[in-house]
């Protein structure tokens, strides 16, 4: 019996977002202390197996009414059976004829959840890893980030930009470029692998309580960007170009105006939106003690650099006692 099993890890915006779904310029980074797994196999039918986050037996009300702010009402089932309609459809639009070969399929995730470490896109992409290697298909590196983002974009009508997808398939530290003439000539963005040693000392800070979806964090400056609201449009742009002021940052090694840089992306970010008081609390929290901070996605984490060890611990002193785990991130 054929088995293979495949991961996909969180990923934290460094700088830029989230001006990836507006034609702008990000940095990301791969989380490897949490990961999305998917385990495929030969099955006489296609299965897919529910985990813990799609069961449907509950102690109480109580019970239930949590896991359906954690999970939603669908868990990871939709991710799922939209991955392997999306890829079957690649298939055939590419004229790759797939053995007649079922399978039984199965994932799990150790990601928090709904604090913005891209825990929906990383089960689709451990999945469409798993498709392609049970198949023996390659999807070109450059092209898998926005069959990706199709899944949940396109099939199930989930606010997202192509960021956290391009960063779980290259790993690594990654500078992204979404060029709109350069998109539309290519169908994907510039992407550009940097040396993770040009990093400064980077943490994570996520709350360990519920945090708001990105589906909801998005959709209304979407409307409002679309809609050519001016302050909205400004703020895209200033916060792409933070991007690209970033990445010669990195190259010329100038860390303290990296950190400079990245509180104010998360000072224009804070001039569309209206944020959560929790979240922003986290930010401030972080600068109080002499650390950058900005968000690492959609809200409820934040990333950041630090000085030095001892400034580490007083930011796990601090953010501990307000029900907020704090992580150096793992990227090798």
């Amino acid at each position: 019996m054929r088995i293979f099993k495949t991961k996909a890890y969180a990923r934290a915006g460094l700088i830029g977002n989230p001006s990836d779904g507006y034609f702008g310029k990000t940095i990301s980074l791969i989380v490897k202390n949490f990961a999305a797994s998917v385990i495929i196999y030969e099955w006489p039918q296609l299965e897919i197996i529910p985990t813990r986050q799609d069961h449907c037996r509950f102690d109480s009300l109580e019970d239930f009414l949590y896991d359906t702010r954690l999970n939603g009402y669908y868990g990871g089932l939709r991710l799922i059976k939209a991955s392997i309609k999306r890829f079957a459809e690649h298939c055939q639009r590419k004229n790759i004829e797939l053995p007649a070969e079922n399978f039984s399929l199965r994932y799990e995730s150790n990601i928090p959840r709904q604090v913005g470490l891209a825990g929906s896109s990383a089960i689709v992409t451990a999945t469409m890893r798993a498709l392609c290697k049970f198949y023996e298909i390659e999807i070109p590196k450059e092209i898998l980030p926005g069959l990706i983002l199709s899944v949940e974009k396109e099939e199930l009508g989930i606010g997202a930009g192509l960021q956290d997808r391009v960063a779980q398939v290259y790993e690594g530290l990654t500078y992204m470029d979404f060029d709109r003439e350069f998109m539309a000539a290519n169908g994907h963005g510039i992407y550009e692998p940097l040396n993770i040693e040009l990093l400064p000392p980077v943490y994570i800070a996520y709350q360990t309580e519920l945090a708001e979806s990105s589906e909801v964090f998005h959709n209304d400056i979407r409307k409002r960007y679309d809609n050519g609201e001016q302050l909205v449009v400004d703020a895209i742009t200033k916060i792409a170009d933070l991007a690209r002021q970033s990445r010669e940052c990195l190259l010329n090694g100038d860390h303290e105006e990296l950190a400079r840089l990245m509180n104010l992306n998360f000072d224009t970010r804070r001039t569309i939106y209206n944020l959560n008081p929790k979240h922003i609390r986290m930010v401030e929290l972080a600068r109080e003690i002499g650390a950058s901070g900005k968000f690492a996605g959609s809200g409820g984490s934040i990333i950041g650099t630090y000085k030095d060890e001892a400034m580490f611990e007083r930011l796990k002193k601090a953010f501990e006692a307000e029900s907020c785990a704090v992580i150096k991130p793992i990227i090798r």
